[in-house]
C-alpha cells in the first residue's frame, strides 16, 4: 500500500462520495480577512486530480482538485474586487485572489473552445460536502515538469490506482470525446444534432 504518498490533502485518507441531492454551495479564497467568495448554482462534473503546472493546489499538494460547472452558474458575491486574472491570453482565464493566490474560477472566453460554457473551480475552497467526487487523475507526467523526482511516477500512479483514481497523460477518455466531437462537429464531418 501506498499510502504514505501525499497527493492531496482531500484525497489522501479517502475519497468523499459525491451527493446526489448536492445542488452547489460557496468558494472561499484563502485570505483570513475579506475572503473572496464565489457562489456556485450547479454540481460540479469531471471533477479530477490535476497534475498540470498551471492549477492552483494547496501547499505541499502534487495535484490540484479541479472541477466543471456551467458558466452561467457562477457569479462573485464578494469582494470581486481582489480578483485578477492570471494570464489573460491562456486558453482558461484563471480568476484568483491577488492577496493570497487561490483560483477561484477559470473561465473560458473562446466561443470556439471544446469548453466554453463551463467554468473550472476547485471544490476544495467550500466548506460543503457533497460535491462531485475525483473521478480520475489528468497530466499525471506533469508532475516531473513541476518538480517532482521522476522515479517517484510508479509509486504515484499506483496510489492513484489505489484510491479509484485512472492516471492519464491527458484528459480522460469522455473529456477527449468531448473535444473530438466538437473538432468533428466544426469540420463538418458530423452533425450538430
Amino acid at each position: 500500500m501506498n499510502a504514505s504518498v501525499s497527493l492531496h490533502p482531500d484525497i489522501d485518507h479517502g475519497i468523499k462520495p459525491t451527493d446526489p441531492h448536492f445542488h452547489g454551495g460557496t468558494l472561499h479564497c484563502k485570505c483570513a480577512h475579506d475572503q473572496v467568495v464565489v457562489k456556485v448554482d450547479a454540481q460540479s462534473a469531471y471533477n479530477h486530480a490535476c497534475g498540470c503546472t498551471q492549477c492552483w493546489k494547496p501547499e505541499g499538494a502534487k495535484f490540484s482538485l479541479v472541477a466543471v460547472v456551467p458558466r452561467e452558474a457562477v457569479s462573485v458575491v464578494e469582494h470581486g474586487e481582489k480578483l485578477e486574472i492570471l494570464d489573460p491570453s491562456a486558453a482558461i482565464q484563471r480568476h484568483a485572489c491577488r492577496e493570497c493566490g487561490a483560483h477561484m474560477f477559470g473561465r473560458i472566453e473562446d466561443k470556439g473552445h471544446p469548453f466554453y460554457g463551463l467554468d473550472f473551480i476547485h471544490t476544495e475552497l467550500s466548506n460543503e460536502a457533497g460535491w462531485c467526487e475525483p473521478q480520475f487523475a489528468a497530466f499525471v507526467s506533469s508532475l516531473i515538469e513541476g518538480g517532482t523526482d521522476p522515479a517517484q511516477m510508479e509509486t504515484i500512479r499506483a496510489r492513484l490506482h489505489e484510491l479509484g483514481l485512472e492516471p492519464y497523460d491527458c484528459l480522460s477518455p469522455a473529456l477527449m470525446d468531448l473535444i473530438a466531437t466538437h473538432v468533428a462537429k466544426e469540420k463538418g464531418v458530423l452533425g450538430t444534432a
